[in-house]
């Protein structure tokens, strides 16, 4: 379940409260549903309660109360919480991440686009717009003589409103490059080159290395290498016989060194008693899966955000924290046996969410003209 689809069914219980007279206030156009803001507070939150509370003439938590009710028991959530003034916490079941793993494999290099397939010279227009990365063509042409910062973020923007369905009619013609972008095109590579033009916000300067650097305090080698890792899973994995199955992830290995056997599912392992601190034990745990579960799920919002503020760093920075969380997850969550240990239905879980994770980092790195390798 991605935030769009949870701020649907939240939009929903709000109409049909109002309907059934529950409530008596105008159904709003649009509920917003953000990643919740710290851990222990479910996957996502909500202040519509605390919109809806004045035009209903009624306390923000008894207005969450109605809603709470209504929303217990959707698909894909588990449990709705009322927290502090009003707000509305929610955490998904696990069929809403199997269903999210899924649905990011089924629409592949789609998921996050909303633009219409073209075809050109063979290729879709996708393909065909980030292989504008070898230097020799900007997408606007207005921006003749402009600098290299500014070109090609044109170039970043005219993919990424399309991905968003609001292209940008002036981003038709192709122009040569301006000669400080040939210049650091020759210097740091292509790849290199447009992340340090795209990371910075408008706002912020353009800090220009002396020589790009293949390590993992490079952010773009980082955010590339966890793409590349992500196939080499894949990969790995058909050596060994196996393919990827959206499913249930198991327990993470820190809990198996402590005694739970690495790839056991949660339900199996789960003490059958109370045990103080055990579900903040299962929260802490369980923080890494759903992290770049979130990640994955906000990545078309992110796209239409950047589209909307005109701010492709919007993208790059979605892109580090995907790949950081790609990692700190596939160190918990490994997705390949391990020795002698026959593949499970959770390596099989947990190689389709690696090889999501690597769908939503060869998307975004496509929107910036980055190219995303299979090998690095």
């Amino acid at each position: 379940m991605t935030p769009a689809e949870l701020s649907r069914t939240v939009l929903r219980s709000v109409r049909g409260a109002v309907e059934e007279q529950e409530l008596s206030v105008p159904v709003p156009a649009r509920i917003v549903v953000r990643p919740s803001p710290r851990p222990g507070c479910g996957d996502y939150a909500s202040n519509v309660a605390l919109q809806l509370a004045k035009p209903a003439g009624r306390p923000a938590r008894e207005v969450a109360e109605i809603l709470r009710k209504r929303l217990a028991g959707s698909p894909g959530i588990a449990r709705v919480e009322i927290a502090g003034p009003g707000f509305l916490n929610f955490t998904l079941g696990d069929e809403a991440q199997v269903a999210l793993v899924r649905d990011v494999l089924a629409q592949g290099d789609r998921y996050g686009d909303r633009s219409a397939p073209r075809t050109h010279g063979g290729r879709s227009a996708r393909t065909a717009e980030a292989g504008s990365v070898d230097g020799s063509a900007p997408a606007d042409g207005a921006l003749a003589g402009s600098g290299a910062r500014e070109v090609v973020v044109a170039e970043a923007l005219a993919r990424i409103e399309a991905a968003a369905g609001v292209p940008d009619p002036r981003c038709v013609h192709a122009v040569p490059h301006p000669p400080d972008l040939v210049a650091l095109l020759a210097r740091l590579g292509s790849d290199e080159a447009r992340w340090v033009l795209l990371r910075p916000a408008a706002h912020d300067p353009v800090r220009v290395p002396e020589r790009p650097v293949q390590r993992e305090s490079n952010p773009r080698f980082r955010v590339q290498y966890a793409h590349a890792r992500a196939r080499a899973l894949l990969r790995n994995a058909g050596e060994l016989g196996f393919s990827g199955e959206p499913g249930e992830m198991g327990r993470p290995v820190a809990e198996g060194a402590a005694g739970v056997p690495a790839g056991v599912p949660e339900e199996a392992a789960r003490p059958s008693g109370p045990g103080e601190g055990a579900g903040t034990r299962a929260t802490s745990a369980a923080r890494p899966l759903q992290g770049l579960l979130t990640l994955l799920a906000t990545y078309p919002s992110v796209v239409e955000t950047a589209a909307r503020l005109r701010a492709p760093d919007r993208v790059v920075r979605h892109l580090e924290a995907t790949a950081d969380a790609f990692f700190r997850w596939h160190d918990d969550f490994p997705p390949l046996p391990v020795g002698e240990q026959k593949p499970l239905a959770v390596h099989r879980a947990r190689l389709a969410l690696a090889e999501a994770a690597g769908t939503v980092l060869a998307n975004g790195l496509r929107l910036l003209g980055i190219s995303a390798p299979e090998h690095l």
